[in-house]
């Protein structure tokens, strides 16, 4: 299934079908900007827990959200961010999957190896 668009689309239109192309998880922690009653309720379909904050103009309070489950997603933004100081890794360089994963795998080893 290609979910290529032609013209430029805010990510959280195509978020519920990502969704469904995910494996069974126990809880889905997203952005703020993804907050929908949509996207919570395809997140329910899944038996699935959904860690978003709602968005500051929300008339609904937070009291039912993880902050400690949540806080871990800043973690993942982390190592994206480290991973796109490596040029090949961030622009997609190679023509092969097998160099892409090799170059992929071995920055990875760099940024987890103690200094």
């Amino acid at each position: 299934m290609t979910l290529w668009v032609g013209i430029v689309v805010h990510d959280s239109r195509a978020t519920p079908t990502l969704l469904y192309m995910l494996p069974n998880a126990d809880y889905i922690i997203v952005d703020r900007s993804y907050d929908s009653k949509v996207l919570r309720e395809k997140i329910r379909d899944k038996n699935a827990i959904s860690v978003i904050p709602r968005k500051k103009n929300s008339k609904v309070a937070n009291d039912d959200i993880d902050w400690c489950l949540y806080k871990y997603r800043h973690l993942v933004d982390n190592v994206f961010a480290r991973l796109k100081q490596y040029r090949d890794i961030a622009t997609k360089y190679d023509k092969l999957k097998r160099n892409y994963e090799g170059k992929l795998t071995l920055v990875c080893y760099i940024i987890w190896l103690p200094m």
